[in-house]
């Protein structure tokens, strides 16, 4: 039997062999062998594969780093970031590779401004880490609407994880998502006692916040009129429509009639 099993193993290597039968008794193995002259390839396909295009394969950690013409200099020729407009003509395909471009282009950046800071060296065109994240934002959001709008189509529902307004410790109101937990909010005492809004340094706290988000609107309102107004000024024949849409806060036709846009010019009413 090891006699047998020898002389196949070195049929086996000298030449490509192919079963015909194969009859296992108790007492006796037969079997038969037809050799090929020719190789026959058992493995080839039947339909001629498509051509698969990727980057250049690279073993080593060049793609971490930035070309080699740029290191040194003091500026870099990029250009803008990707507009949502722009993403939302593409196929799911197209936004599937630029966002692994996007995101070897932000480990490169991150590499480098590392590697600047190391050197004690000028990173050259830091904003183009935020013209890579910009764009990463675009796409996803270009994702979730088209996700959003199968959804909605398909079961009715957005799809997304359902979130509430509720309020911290201190009253401070924010937008929180559910997530699985193994105990009900009811039956979790710690959670319970967590949330609880008591005390006068509270209450006091939430009416200073109110204070301060009502004075920086009117800040904000204070500014914006001011500039609506030193334009007027300066420029009475201006498109009253452009600014109107430009500047929703304020009235024009008021902001006309007041002082601080007045000039010396025909133009004035009142």
């Amino acid at each position: 039997m090891s006699a047998l099993l020898k002389g196949l193993s070195s049929v086996l290597a000298t030449n490509l062999i192919k079963f015909e039968s194969l009859f296992i008794s108790n007492r006796t193995l037969q079997f038969s062998v037809k050799s090929v002259s020719a190789p026959k390839n058992y493995f080839r396909l039947g339909q001629p594969a498509f051509s698969f295009h990727s980057s250049v394969s690279r073993r080593g950690l060049e793609e971490f780093f930035d070309d080699k013409k740029n290191w040194g200099e003091l500026e870099v020729k990029v250009g803008r970031s990707w507009r949502v407009d722009e993403l939302r003509i593409k196929s799911n395909e197209d936004l599937h590779k630029l966002w692994y471009v996007l995101l070897k282009e932000k480990n490169m950046l991150l590499t480098m401004e590392h590697a600047s800071q190391e050197e004690c060296r000028l990173f050259p065109n830091p904003e183009r880490i935020d013209k890579v994240e910009e764009s990463m934002n675009n796409l996803e959001r270009v994702v979730r609407e088209r996700n959003r709008a199968y959804f909605l189509l398909e079961t009715g529902e957005t799809g997304e994880r359902p979130c509430s307004r509720v309020t911290d410790p201190l009253g401070r109101s924010y937008t929180m998502q559910y997530t699985e937990h193994f105990v009900p909010i009811y039956m979790n005492r710690r959670a319970s006692k967590k949330h609880v809004h008591r005390g006068a340094a509270v209450v006091r706290f939430r009416r200073q916040m109110k204070e301060k988000a009502f004075l920086e609107k009117k800040r904000y309102y204070n500014r914006v009129r001011n500039h609506v107004c030193q334009l007027l000024r300066r420029f009475p024949e201006l498109d009253e429509e452009a600014i109107q849409q430009q500047y929703p806060e304020v009235n024009l036709t008021r902001l006309r009639r007041m002082k601080y846009s007045r000039g010396h010019h025909l133009y004035n009413e009142g």
